[in-house]
């Protein structure tokens, strides 16, 4: 019989002056000290919320900063995510785990149980920051990465939030790390996306898109069907040797068959050539689109199957499910907490369906 998995317990003392600081404006970035207990080790770290309309919710999501010692399992940063809507409480690292088995950078993500003062808050995903020390855990070189915060991260000269001309290029990220003139690189390229006459856009756009990992990133937000996955939802890494951007998944609570909601999304929900600007125009391409559809099939036969996915899936919830029943705030919807993994094979079934009835749109 297979040993579940424990969860690390991740004990969060806040002054309750503090906390009254923190609960007074759920809306505010300061962060308020505290310490956090792992293991017994004590770590001297600021908290404040994360994340925009999650902040809402009653359960809270957190961004833990360390300061002394000044790093935990190699990073000054790490997420602590409530998955409040998710009511498989999986969704976010099924995808990420999903990305990197087909061949994309992605955060590596582990599931805990919190406690803040004493008290259960339960269930959370402890994610990896995307930074420069994400780069230098994997031994990767140097490098800008601006993270998409909203639909102005479109690769367009238009918004996708107001349907206008943007007033700067810019507008839909917020840069976490590299120089200050990597933003104007940025812009120079979503111009060219843009303004390349089609018969150039082949060669050109190869000394800015990395474009096998830019299709093995559409592939994994098409098999997910993350709908809000092309203008927001990622971050944006221009690797400093090769001068070439790839995209790093974030925030893939909204899949599997569910929305932001947590509601039913129907598996033929997100076409298979996706949607933006930059998706189009590398579409548009036949070499492109051959080898897209080559990738496609490959993970139709492999990494995206109940038989393949199912161990993972039921792992994860057999690991979970004592825990969810301490929960204050998840203790009480056991019973769509068991029936989470029959929904989530039900959607890789019919979504597997309907991108093998679409895959002839890529010819």
């Amino acid at each position: 019989m297979e040993t579940i998995e424990k969860l690390p317990e991740y004990r969060l003392f806040i002054h309750p002056l503090d906390l009254n600081e923190l609960r007074k404006d759920i809306w505010i970035d300061d962060p308020v000290s505290a310490k956090l207990t792992i293991h017994g080790k004590k770590y001297e770290v600021d908290i404040a919320y994360r994340g925009s309309h999650i902040r809402d919710f009653p359960k809270k999501s957190y961004h833990v900063s360390f300061y002394k010692p000044s790093t935990y399992r190699n990073a000054s940063a790490l997420h602590l995510n409530a998955e409040f809507k998710d009511p498989s409480l999986i969704r976010n690292k099924l995808s990420f785990d999903f990305f990197n088995e087909i061949g994309c950078l992605a955060p590596q993500a582990r599931f805990v149980f919190l406690k803040v003062n004493g008290k259960n808050e339960g269930v959370y995903l402890e994610l990896e920051s995307v930074d420069d020390r994400f780069l230098a855990n994997r031994k990767l070189p140097a490098g800008s990465i601006f993270y998409g915060v909203d639909g102005d991260a479109n690769f367009s000269l238009m918004s996708d939030l107001d349907k206008e001309v943007k007033k700067s290029l810019t507008f839909g990220y917020e840069q976490q790390c590299g120089a200050e003139d990597d933003s104007n690189h940025l812009q120079k390229m979503i111009i060219d996306i843009n303004t390349i006459p089609r018969e150039d856009f082949e060669k050109r756009i190869v000394d800015y898109i990395n474009v096998d990992k830019y299709l093995r990133w559409l592939a994994g937000v098409v098999f997910t069907q993350n709908f809000d996955g092309f203008v927001h939802n990622y971050a944006l890494y221009r690797n400093k040797e090769s001068g070439l951007y790839e995209i790093i998944p974030w925030d893939y609570d909204a899949t599997w068959g569910r929305d932001v909601n947590g509601e039913e999304m129907d598996s033929d929900y997100l076409r298979i050539t996706g949607f933006n600007t930059l998706t189009a125009r590398i579409l548009d391409v036949k070499n492109f689109r051959i080898h897209y559809k080559s990738l496609v099939k490959d993970i139709l036969n492999n990494q995206f199957t109940v038989d393949y996915l199912k161990p993972k899936i039921q792992r994860m919830h057999a690991m979970l499910r004592p825990y969810l029943l301490l929960d204050p705030y998840k203790k009480d919807s056991i019973d769509l907490f068991d029936s989470e993994p029959d929904y989530i094979f039900t959607f890789i079934e019919e979504r597997s369906a309907f991108i093998i009835r679409e895959i002839e749109l890529l010819d």
